[in-house]
């Protein structure tokens, strides 16, 4: 969307409509999606849980029916704790966030970009569907699978990556397999770019 010209593109996080809070797959998934949404252009969570709560009253506003509670809380200790990081991580990130859509908005630079947008020499940024940049800094990972715990991460040539969840530094144009436990999903910072 960002290379269309719509760089302030988002979702409603955990969909809008369905979804239990008390139900273990939809956690999971609300997860997975909450950690994803850290690193898109507005991060947003917003629906209508499941189950429906039941009708109170009878006129103006009340054949409009809530849905089941929605905060970060609502979905155990375990998920708060998991969103409370990731919003801080977003919270750190402010200042990155503006200047990046500050960028977006004077010279149209995509906020959330394919890795070829940053490393057009690339080959194999090109065939990458699924990670991709935010801004110039991050490289991100979304887990889209249930039950998935570790994932290929191809590391884009010309540049040194550090994960962000452990340190580790790795040198570019290699593909590696990471883990991905439920707690976290793979992000890596460039931390430095070789000029030709």
């Amino acid at each position: 969307m960002g290379l269309a010209g719509l760089p302030w593109w988002t979702t409603d996080i955990g969909g809008f409509h369905g979804g239990n809070p008390d139900d273990e797959a939809f956690r999971e998934l609300f997860v997975r999606w909450f950690q994803w949404g850290a690193f898109c252009p507005v991060m947003r969570l917003h629906g209508d849980r499941e189950p429906r709560q039941p009708q109170v009253g009878e006129g103006g506003g009340a054949a409009c029916c809530s849905g089941a509670a929605n905060e970060v809380w609502s979905y155990g200790d375990d998920v708060y704790e998991i969103c409370k990081t990731y919003m801080n991580l977003r919270e750190s990130m402010r200042d990155y966030t503006r200047k990046v859509m500050e960028e977006a908005h004077l010279k149209g630079t995509p906020v959330m970009r394919p890795c070829f947008y940053d490393f057009p020499d690339d080959t194999h940024c090109w065939e990458v569907e699924i990670q991709y940049m935010y801004g110039p800094k991050y490289l991100v990972c979304p887990v889209l699978s249930a039950g998935q715990r570790s994932m290929e991460v191809y590391l884009p040539a010309g540049a040194s990556w550090k994960a962000m969840n452990g340190g580790h530094v790795y040198v570019g144009g290699e593909t590696i397999k990471v883990d991905c436990p439920i707690e976290t999903m793979p992000v890596f910072e460039k931390i430095s770019q070789e000029t030709a």
